[in-house]
This record gives C-alpha cells, structure tokens and sequence, in this order.
C-alpha cells in the first residue's frame, strides 16, 4: 500500500552506517529521483576504514511519495551489515507518556514547554506511583493515573502501566524523576525511547538523598544527566548534561534548588532533541545533531 502524503510534507531521515565513500551521493540521489528537496543536512564522520557515518537530512516531499519504497531502496544502496536509519513525518508529533513520583519540577516544565509549542511533542498521559502530583496533571488537562508499585506487585504494576501507555497509544517515556526501578520488560517495550533525568552529574551519587551526599562531600557542581533507559541502572546512552557552580556558602537547600532548575532543564532539552529527531543512539553513546 502507498503511503501518500500532501505536497511538500517535510520529512527527517536519521541513518548510521559504516563509513565508506558515496553514502550522501546515494542517499541524496535516492531522494532527488523521488523530486524531494534536502532543505537541512548534518553530518558526522569517524572515518574510514573501520569507523561509522551519521546522518540527519530534513526534506519536503511531493504529492505520492513513497515512504517504503525509499526505504527498500536505502537497504540497497547502503551497507547490509551495520546500518540503521529512522524515518519520520515531520507533522507525526511524538506522544509523551511521563511517569512521575513525589517531585513535580521536571512534570511542571515538561507539562508548560509543550503546551507552549518548545517542545515539539505532545503529552498524552501521566502516570505516577503517588497522586501528590494530580493538580499539577489537573492544571494542564492531562490525564492522571496512580498505579501502586511495591516489590511484590511490581510486574502487575508494570502491565498495568504498559497497558495505559499502549492506550493512549505513546511513543515515547519519560522519567521525570520516577523514583522506581523499572524492570528489563518494562524497557524493552520502549527500547531507546524511554527517557530518564538522573540527578548527578553522572558518574556521581546513587541511592537516596544525593544533594545531602553532595553538600557533605563539599562538592562544587551540581549536575543533572538525561539518558536513554538501559537494563543497567543509570548506564545508558547520555543525550544531555549540565552544571551548575557551588561553593560553601550553599547549604543541602540551595542544593536541591539549583539541582532542580538544572535537572527541568537538562530533561527538557532532551526530550526536545529526541523528538526532533536530533539524537542517534549509536552503542552506549549517542550522536546529537545541534540545532
């Protein structure tokens, strides 16, 4: 079945592959024999022999075009072994489901940088182990759920989430300081498109109160890391970091105040990127196109 799509739908195109000559020569002639006009490129190279070739094209595509047939083509033309390209409609806004616990800052941002068209993505539910964060979800007309986890019901718990997040049909999952371990299953319905905000600069502070842990180390940054969700805690690719400077003046409060702005912050500008289609997982480390 042809996929048909009015005039000039713009389109994004994110590929990895083994790096050899020609790729952008076959990849844009692919595109100009179907009469698409490249109209953003971004490039990154680690060289051949032996290295890899990133790619991020935004095009506009005419009436009828064939989105699966410029995929059979790109399996053709481009190396069998290694490679692997995302293809997606600009107007195919990205679903957000965000999973929340107790702390409502990183909910708050995301809830307002939406409504508010910055991020790109629209967020279609919430979902938290507690209700303290309903008003929040109440205030932005977003739909709440409370799904109790304890470790004798987490697998229950987590088929139930999974079966909201499949019927508000997302695509993506954010943690936005959910304060769960989710489970290898969990993940893997979700893979590279879960999101997690970790507060340290990673590799920092594990477990609980890590802004305690970080003023009596008398530490002078305080940072926040945005991934992707791995099998191992906290170890997945990095989309984003940031810091900010402390000194001994801050006490555990000031900490957790300017932990929280960096934490919104980071979360944001990586959910930003991911559903722009900037970020190209590639390992445990990610490509991210800038803007």
């Amino acid at each position: 079945m042809l996929l048909t799509v009015d005039v000039k739908r713009r389109y994004r195109l994110l590929l990895a592959c083994p790096d050899e000559p020609g790729v952008i020569f076959r990849v844009s002639g692919a595109l100009a024999a179907r009469h698409c006009n490249i109209v953003a490129f971004d490039q990154h190279s680690e060289g051949a022999p032996g290295g890899y070739y990133f790619m991020r094209a935004e095009f506009d595509a005419p009436e009828r075009f064939d989105a699966r047939a410029l995929e059979a083509e790109l399996a053709e033309l481009l190396p069998r072994e290694g490679t692997s390209w995302r293809l997606r409609a600009r107007d195919q806004r990205h679903r957000l489901g965000v999973l929340v616990s107790r702390e409502g800052h990183c909910l708050e941002e995301l809830a307002w940088q939406t409504e508010r068209g910055d991020i790109d993505a629209e967020i279609v539910v919430v979902i938290s182990n507690h209700r303290r964060l309903e008003p929040i979800a109440s205030r932005f007309r977003l739909p709440f759920y409370v799904v109790d986890v304890n470790p004798a019901s987490k697998p229950r718990s987590e088929a139930q989430m999974l079966d909201i997040l499949k019927r508000y049909a997302v695509d993506t999952v954010v943690l936005a300081r959910y304060m769960q371990i989710v489970t290898d299953q969990f993940i893997r319905a979700y893979p590279q498109q879960m999101i997690n905000i970790h507060h340290s600069f990673l590799p920092a502070f594990v477990g609980a109160n890590p802004y305690q842990q970080a003023y009596e180390r008398g530490v002078k940054l305080i940072g926040a890391t945005a991934h992707y969700v791995t099998a191992e805690l906290d170890a997945g690719p990095i989309i984003e970091q940031d810091v900010h400077r402390v000194d001994h003046r801050h006490q555990v409060e000031d900490f957790k105040r300017i932990g929280r702005h960096v934490e919104r912050m980071v979360l944001a500008r990586a959910v930003s990127w991911h559903v722009s289609d900037r970020v190209l997982p590639h390992g445990n480390r990610t490509i991210v196109f800038p803007i």
